[in-house]
């Protein structure tokens, strides 16, 4: 199972770097999340690739895609869906909303009020919906990716704490190094046209079948009850830290084991290790955190304080 995982891993990560430049970090983080049933924030300036990569995984998912894109006057009803009167019968039938999908893009999340915001911890937490008292399962494989910018604070509202920790990963879209803008700019002189996926190679690359084979196979994944510790002291140490206000939830913990399972199978491997949980940690755990503010005046950031603590928790050796 582990190969395999490994082998559909590098599908979805070549067929993601065929549209974006640089796509590494994005590209591992919507895999651990993907493999490990959990939802994706990918926060960045305008124009790094964040919507195009969401497009680019649906594609090569070949799963049903909906794109919601946020605005100030969107309603809950907007997003999960309501019912409607049909004259004609005399009853009422539930219309669903574009949250029922396999893979959604949560676009500019934080340009909408955080009761439309709300609509989405359902769905998030328990793979539902509920319209009008009525539940309304989602279907499966179930992946919610949310793009919001760091800079236009014009008009947004901050994501709270509880729905941040319901993001398994967070993924920062930055500019990419020189060479690969370079690159961006080559393919584009050669015709590559990001609205038009199929042209550029895109193509699918497996189906909901495998994609649920793989997400109960890293459940199968050895976890030692060295790492099981290591990961409690990662989270716990960020509980009595001085540089924070407010640490991880022992759903970070959850999410950080699950997330290295995930990364183990991606690297071939059936068991997961203290690496894995170092590796995963600086996208499951930063932004989870509240620095306190005599650290944020001090530029320091929540993956600094998150490096510092791994640099002084023992590792295990099993």
């Amino acid at each position: 199972m582990a190969a395999n995982v490994r082998e559909l891993a590098e599908r979805i990560a070549a067929g993601i770097d065929r549209v974006v430049v640089d796509a590494g970090r994005i590209s591992f983080g919507l895999t651990v999340a993907l493999l490990a049933r959990g939802h994706v924030l990918i926060e960045g300036v305008p124009g790094t690739g964040k919507t195009l990569a969401v497009r680019a995984l649906a594609k090569l998912l070949s799963l049903p895609f909906r794109r919601i894109q946020f605005t100030p006057d969107m309603m809950p009803a907007d997003v999960v869906g309501t019912t409607v009167f049909n004259p004609q019968t005399a009853q009422f039938s539930t219309r669903a909303g574009p949250i029922v999908a396999n893979v959604v893009l949560a676009d500019e999340i934080n340009r909408t009020p955080p009761k439309t915001q709300a609509a989405l911890l359902e769905a998030m937490e328990e793979g539902r919906v509920t319209i009008d008292g009525t539940p309304l399962p989602l279907p499966q494989p179930f992946l919610l990716c949310a793009t919001q910018n760091p800079i236009e604070y014009e008009g947004t509202y901050p994501l709270p704490e509880a729905q941040l920790d319901r993001f398994m990963v967070k993924v920062e879209s930055t500019y990419p190094a020189q060479a690969r803008e370079l690159e961006l700019l080559e393919r584009v002189a050669s015709g590559f046209d990001a609205r038009d996926l199929e042209s550029s190679g895109v193509e699918p690359v497996t189906g909901a079948a495998e994609l649920l084979d793989a997400q109960h196979g890293i459940r199968e994944v050895h976890l030692s009850a060295g790492v099981r510790e290591y990961v409690y002291a990662v989270v716990a140490a960020t509980r009595r830290h001085a540089r924070l206000t407010l640490g991880a939830s022992p759903r970070a913990g959850v999410a950080l084991l699950l997330a290295s399972q995930a990364a183990a199978a991606i690297d071939g491997r059936t068991f997961a290790t203290p690496d894995d949980v170092k590796e995963t940690s600086e996208y499951v755990v930063p932004h989870r955190l509240i620095l306190a503010p005599d650290a944020e005046i001090e530029g320091i950031t929540a993956t600094d304080v998150l490096r510092e603590i791994l640099a002084t928790i023992p590792v295990p050796r099993e």
